[in-house]
């Protein structure tokens, strides 16, 4: 089968290897039809997140299941499936208590040793370990492009508008417009934000984040403190999401929030940041971040896409057949495509 295999930092080249095989009664194998490009594929790509050359990369991915295992009872062989991005066992103390991202023996497709040894899902064939949890059937007359979205981007999305205890009424704002922070954005609109400002210094987000309800504020252009202040009285917002994985975006969402509200951080952290702890402890602020429990959170996102509520399709701008993978990271790493489809 073909992969797209992790050479070093910035170059990687799609491969010729072996097909999975089941290993376990809870396995399944699924012909990948669709795979995504994540910004945390990024993060590999510049050598930010450790992984071996020659380890397969991507953790988005939309199928067909050719093979299960005999525990397998969710999903069965020719079932149209998507998944999450990662694994659980479903039987650890942290998955009995709901907390599937932190599985004692949770493994992340396609980011090397460090997480689990899973070999990723940009590839025509990939294995899904824990198939009954990871897995779910793509209700009819759902796009693969929007289905893509359920077990990764838009989950985290929803699990930082969701964690953050947003209510009805309250003022948002999103700091990085890429998949996840305009998934954020629709998120929070969807729960009933009366006002979500949306940063960044990409014209063609911000745009986006305007059309789907936003107030789009200009980074370096604008002023972010000054709109925050005069949609909220001056308060700062409810709740900040940070979703570029930078300290100054994490020291603007601590400034932008109001005394006792919530920062939210799913912006990825692979190295020691300096936050100003005085400035959040003086404000009594709620921080909250780490990986989205997207396992936990998989049902409710894939109705709300299945309805219409939430639509992520417009956020696909380019579809790239498998063996364009290279050509697909050099211009997601230039910030001239906002989400990537590769077709085997």
């Amino acid at each position: 089968m073909l992969a797209v295999a992790f050479q070093g930092p910035e170059r990687v080249e799609v491969v010729e290897k072996p097909g999975p095989e089941l290993l376990a009664p809870d396995d399944a194998i699924v012909r990948v039809t669709a795979s995504g490009v994540c910004g945390s594929d990024l993060h590999i790509y510049h050598g930010r997140v450790q992984v071996a050359p020659g380890f397969t990369l991507g953790h988005e991915y939309v199928g067909e299941v050719l093979a299960a295992g005999d525990a397998v009872s969710s999903v069965a062989v020719g079932d149209r499936v998507l998944g999450t991005f990662h694994v659980a066992c479903g039987t650890c103390w942290f998955c009995r208590a709901g907390q599937f991202h932190k599985c004692d023996h949770g493994r992340t497709f396609g980011h090397g040793a460090g997480l689990g040894d899973l070999q990723g899902t940009q590839a025509e064939l990939t294995l899904v370990p824990h198939a009954n949890l990871t897995l779910r059937r793509v209700p009819d007359g759902l796009s693969d492009d929007v289905a893509l979205f359920a077990g990764d981007v838009m989950g985290t999305g929803y699990h930082a508008i969701q964690g953050a205890g947003m209510r009805p009424g309250d003022s948002v704002a999103v700091l990085g417009l890429g998949p996840v922070g305009l998934c954020a954005v629709q998120v929070a609109l969807a729960a009933g934000a009366a006002h979500v400002i949306a940063i960044d210094t990409v014209e063609d987000r911000l745009a986006m984040a305007r059309g789907f309800g936003a107030h789009a504020v200009h980074l370096t252009e604008e002023d972010p403190r000054a709109a925050a202040k005069a949609l909220t009285e001056g308060r700062g917002v409810d709740v900040a999401v940070e979703a570029v994985g930078d300290a100054r975006a994490l020291d603007l969402a601590i400034r932008l929030t109001r005394k006792c509200g919530t920062v939210s951080i799913i912006g990825v952290y692979a190295e020691r940041t300096e936050v100003h702890m005085g400035l959040a402890w003086i404000k009594s602020l709620n921080l909250v971040g780490g990986q989205a429990n997207v396992i936990a959170h998989l049902d409710p996102v894939l109705a709300l896409l299945a309805s219409g509520r939430l639509d992520p399709g417009p956020l696909v701008t380019h579809h790239l057949p498998l063996a364009d993978a290279a050509h697909a990271y050099e211009i997601y790493d230039r910030r001239e495509a906002l989400k990537i489809v590769l077709t085997p």
